[in-house]
């Protein structure tokens, strides 16, 4: 299972050795210099525990630690709580943190940790048992659609359910993939400088929002900037992830794949609100909404599927200039209507 707070022992409880440090970037004050500009120095800290740290923007970072719980002699619970003093007290940041026996694990801890806590997953069997299946990483709606429609609507079940049967609902490696991971096996390493598999943007209010209209400007603005960066950069993204942050602190995810990898704005503008549609949200009080592109790949090798329609290639052209205009006058001098008021 897994605890929240303080350890007192020594070593690696249960295996614990990956920390995933979620930093605090969302509240207003810190917003307005941005999470991309608040990041580095973070990773920074932690590198100064250990030389392999994953950086996973906006907000996000994997540390593996096992040589630092020797070298300090603490248990992962102890030395997380180091690392959460010092970023309080150097940046004024505030995390939480997960941890465990690997990179699933860590992730899914901290996404269950108390503010200011740290939970430990000293037995992933019992942490991951009763969770529903769309909680393990890789899993999908419609994977989690197949599964569920078969009995196999928690990570338990699936655990019990013999390979063969996984394998024949979801594929040979999908389901190999899915078999290990519901016994807390995630054989993804922690990658110190890896090139970043995805890119993301954050927009917090000032107060609870429940105008869906301003919502859907937040998520506009925030397509027209990870379309530019991703242009600019040379790449393109599979799939978007919309998160929004609740008054309560508690947040929705859900991600969709794009029906090609694009980085047009227009594209992942339609994604974004389609999927913020879809979570129904009414008049719910929400403090925040993040877009993260994901599955990130050079645009070079990217195919793009010719259209007949001519308001689409004109919209293109019409992105290529207003991108050779940021880049010469700066990022707001070309904006959407509904963002230059």
């Amino acid at each position: 299972m897994g605890k929240q707070g303080q350890s007192t022992g020594r070593g690696a409880e249960g295996g614990a050795v990956i920390l995933c440090v979620r930093f605090r970037l969302d509240t207003p004050a810190l917003a307005q210099g941005g999470a991309e500009t608040l990041l580095p120095p973070l990773i920074d800290l932690l590198a100064e525990f250990t030389p392999v740290v994953e950086a996973a923007p906006p907000y996000e970072a994997l540390a593996d630690v096992r040589g630092a719980l020797r070298y300090f002699d603490r248990g992962p619970a102890e030395l997380a709580s180091v690392i959460r003093v010092r970023a309080l007290a150097l940046h004024g940041v505030d995390c939480v943190i997960g941890a465990g026996a690997n990179p699933m694990l860590a992730r899914m801890a901290a996404s269950q940790a108390r503010p200011g806590a740290t939970l430990v997953v000293d037995d992933p069997a019992a942490f991951l048992r009763d969770r529903p299946v769309v909680a393990l990483d890789g899993v999908g709606r419609a994977t989690a659609r197949t599964l569920c429609g078969y009995g196999l609507d928690s990570v338990g079940r699936v655990a019990d359910a013999p390979l063969a049967v996984l394998q024949r609902l979801v594929g040979a490696k999908t389901g190999r993939e899915l078999w290990e991971r519901a016994r807390g096996v995630d054989r993804t390493p922690v990658v110190p400088h890896a090139a970043s598999r995805s890119v993301a943007a954050e927009r917090s209010f000032p107060h609870d929002e429940t105008d869906r209209t301003r919502q859907r400007r937040a998520l506009l603005s925030l397509a027209e900037e990870l379309g530019a960066r991703l242009r600019t950069e040379g790449q393109v993204c599979r799939s978007l992830a919309v998160t929004v942050r609740y008054a309560d602190r508690t947040t929705t995810t859900r991600s969709r794949a794009l029906p090609e990898p694009t980085a047009h704005s227009a594209a992942l503008t339609a994604l974004a609100y389609a999927v913020h549609d879809s979570l129904g949200l009414q008049r719910a009080r929400v403090r925040g909404v993040a877009l993260r592109a994901e599955g990130l790949a050079g645009a070079e090798g990217t195919a793009h599927q010719l259209s007949l329609d001519p308001s689409d290639e004109k919209a293109r052209r019409i992105e290529a200039v207003a991108d050779r205009a940021r880049a010469k006058f700066g990022p707001r001098a070309v904006l959407p209507g509904s963002l230059a008021a």
